[in-house]
């Protein structure tokens, strides 16, 4: 990958960045904030002003312009400048002007399209399909600055525009919708984004190899319907003889007998998920009416560590375009500016993450030299205060492929590595992790490394040594460790792809106990999901007891989202787990999977009534009454104002804390493990923290819902980020 191709009429591109030594002191050299001629061209004076006549590409995405390799858009445009290629950038055009997409002109080889970082859906709507009201990766986080399903918009749009120029679409929307799939948000079946977005190639997965090599074909003169041998790459075909050159493929139940039945959707998702590993894949047909067919190749091979280390140190900018400035920038990049991609894959493959369909299980790692460079680097941001926000990828603590059988041979395609317990073939080795998190620390100007990215406390427990646990403990945690058991019910962690209970609480139970041998004051706090498929109202009501247990209500719960090409969204449109073809109860109905998020939070006086109801329709009305293991009173709280709508007066001594109000539950703001067992935390998934890990009344813990710090710091779109895929080349950056 690091091979530079000369090309003619193109000036060279700068090449990787050279590695450096790490200075003595981070004071002696400063970057300052980089100007436009650091960034690709996007308008014509840029052109001009590099001596560009016209674009070799044009890359079309729905987020803002951040050169960054968090970025999906600067990871594949700076990879094709390495190439030689010349590339521009246009950025949230105006879908309903054609001429958005044409002020740098017709590109000599072709358009590329992302949504950006997150699926176009996920970034308007909520659960609840509710229309969110701020866009992260738009200037100023303002919303609606991308169309509905961007792909397919924008690639339409270039195709009426542009009858003729070859159309590539990838990033995380295309990835995850290259074949027919579920949408949430229309509640069917819909098509291919490749027959719907009009484009000619999809590349899927994270596309480094994939879009090099496309590039060359083009650049030699193959005509785009004739580059249908790239890896990692979606292509359709149709007439009499269209699969006489389609070699070794499987082919999938066509798109009628997939609307038909939806058993046999669960099959035919089941066959993709077991062929996306780069060694064993096979390449996938899918029929379409009138002759034609969707053919995805297999996937790209895994990059290796040097390839990994190439793709971070490429000369990005590592800020946003300076045309956002008077917009106040780009919120989403406070998020990752001072954190570190350490990996990508992830083969703890939970049912509900579409990083497996994404990023693939095999785990690639940059090299410690190369995220020592980075972090050096990071000290000489003079916005930099000493605080790397994270250092880790889809999980922190996966520095290594799950076995060593997975390089020669490739994952098992009937086995998961981690459940339902771990693979005797497994080896755990979280040493070099914990080296690097050691060396990390002790680069001058570097004051605390968090970790954000979330760690597998089932890996963990399968290592003998305690060695990253201390490490963990004693300078990687601010108070609360948050992690994700996700669930309590063992019937729900099955279907999750989890561990079991059990593992969670022994978890907790080690960390309490270095936590008191080391004179430490830190808490665990969970990361949950209600209504996932499988959890019934009775598994729900189990939860919220585990809550109570907990003396801790959480101020964020997740209720499941079915996103695209998701073994649980697989699950929620055909009601059986695809692996076994066993019937699995969903939870489909918006109320009910109202009354299952509001069990969770059962302390709310807002949450009352759906409480209520959903104690008796599990018939579990023991919980309703005054006694300690009760969840709500059987009378409503009073309201907390007068009913002017004034603030009642406080008469003298009377108590305001949320007790009164909440059902007479005890509030400690204990963030315990769930389970009789205390424990102590940090945070996994990147979400905002609440919870005020210092001590209160008592040597008892603050209450939550105060300002968390640490490593959570403010991360509202952590979770999609899971939901979507870490650093998606061509769109995501990470859960």
């Amino acid at each position: 990958m690091a091979k530079r191709v000369e090309h003619k009429n193109k000036k060279t591109a700068e090449g990787a960045i050279a590695p450096r030594k790490a200075t003595a002191s981070p004071k002696k050299r400063t970057v300052p904030r980089p100007g436009r001629e650091k960034f690709l061209p996007v308008s014509r004076a840029d052109m001009d002003a590099r001596g560009w006549d016209t674009c070799d590409f044009v890359y079309i995405c729905g987020d803002a312009y951040v050169d960054h390799s968090s970025f999906g858009m600067a990871i594949i445009s700076r990879i094709l400048e390495a190439h030689g290629y010349r590339v521009g950038i246009i950025c949230q055009p105006d879908w309903n002007d054609p001429k958005s997409i044409s002020i740098l002109g017709e590109p000599r080889l072709g358009f590329l399209v992302s949504a950006g970082n997150m699926d176009s859906m996920v970034n308007h709507y909520s659960v609840t399909k509710h229309r969110r009201h701020t866009d992260a990766y738009t200037p100023g986080g303002e919303a609606g600055r991308r169309p509905n399903r961007a792909v397919t918009v924008y690639g339409n749009l270039i195709r009426r525009t542009y009858k003729k120029a070859p159309i590539i679409i990838g990033g995380i929307e295309a990835s995850l919708r290259r074949l027919a799939h579920y949408d949430y948000w229309q509640d069917k079946l819909k098509r291919s984004v490749l027959l719907d977005s009009g484009a000619d190639l999809l590349i899927y997965g994270m596309g480094e190899h994939a879009i090099i090599e496309i590039a060359d074909a083009l650049d030699a003169g193959l005509p785009v319907d004739q580059i249908t041998y790239v890896d990692g790459t979606v292509y359709r075909t149709s007439g009499e003889g269209a699969l006489d050159a389609v070699y070794d493929y499987h082919l999938l139940p066509s798109w009628d007998e997939l609307n038909s039945d939806r058993l046999t959707y669960a099959k035919s998702f089941n066959i993709q998920q077991q062929n996306m590993d780069p060694i064993t894949g096979q390449r996938l047909v899918e029929p379409y009416p009138n002759g034609i067919f969707v053919v995805q190749n297999p996937p790209s091979a895994t990059l290796t560590t040097q390839e990994m280390d190439e793709v971070a140190e490429l000369p990005y900018a590592r800020h946003w375009h300076p045309d956002y400035d008077k917009a106040g920038g780009i919120p989403a990049f406070s998020e990752v500016r001072f954190s570190i991609s350490s990996n990508r894959g992830c083969f703890g493959e939970c049912s509900f993450c579409a990083l497996t369909f994404h990023q693939g299980r095999v785990l690639q790692v940059r090299s410690h030299d190369s995220i020592m460079r980075e972090a050096e680097e990071l000290t000489h941001d003079p916005e930099f205060k000493g605080y790397i926000n994270d250092v880790g990828g889809p999980t922190a603590n996966f520095f290594r492929p799950a076995c060593n059988k997975q390089l020669k041979h490739g994952v098992c395609k009937n086995k998961r590595c981690l459940w339902p317990s771990v693979c005797k073939n497994m080896v755990v080795d979280e040493s070099g992790y914990t080296q690097l998190l050691r060396d990390l620390r002790s680069i001058p100007g570097i004051k605390k490394v968090f970790i954000r990215s979330g760690i597998r406390f089932d890996y963990t427990m399968a290592d003998a040594s305690d060695e990253f646990m201390l490490e963990l403990l004693q300078h990687h945690v601010s108070g609360q460790l948050r992690l994700a058991p996700e669930h309590v019910s063992d019937a729900v962690l099955s279907v999750m792809g989890k561990p079991s209970r059990a593992v969670y609480d022994a978890f907790c139970r080690r960390f309490d106990k270095i936590n008191k041998e080391y004179g430490l004051n830190q808490f665990v706090v969970p990361y949950l999901i209600s209504s996932h498929p499988g959890s019934t109202m009775k598994e729900a009501v189990e939860l919220a007891e585990a809550v109570r247990d907990m003396g801790y209500m959480p101020e964020q719960v997740q209720d499941f989202y079915p996103t695209p090409s998701t073994m649980s969204t697989c699950m929620y449109y055909t009601g059986v787990d695809p692996r076994t073809m066993e019937p699995i109860y969903v939870a489909r109905d918006a109320h009910e999977k109202a009354m299952q998020r509001a069990l969770i939070q059962y302390r709310k006086p807002e949450n009352y009534k759906l409480v209520r109801e959903a104690l008796k329709r599990a018939g579990r009305e023991d919980l309703i009454g005054y006694g300690k293991n009760c969840l709500i009173r059987p009378v409503p709280p009073k309201p907390e104002s007068a009913p002017s709508g004034k603030k009642r007066p406080r008469k003298s001594g009377e108590q305001t804390s949320k007790r009164k109000r909440t059902g007479g539950a005890k509030k400690t703001g204990a963030v315990q493990q769930v389970g009789p067992t205390t424990a102590g935390g940090r945070n996994n998934h990147g979400t905002k923290q609440h919870g005020n890990p210092k001590a209160g009344p008592k040597g008892r813990p603050g209450s939550p819902g105060t300002k968390g710090y640490g490593p959570a710091g403010a991360a509202p779109h952590g979770r999609n980020r899971a939901a979507q895929g870490r650093e998606g080349a061509r769109g995501g950056r990470r859960r």
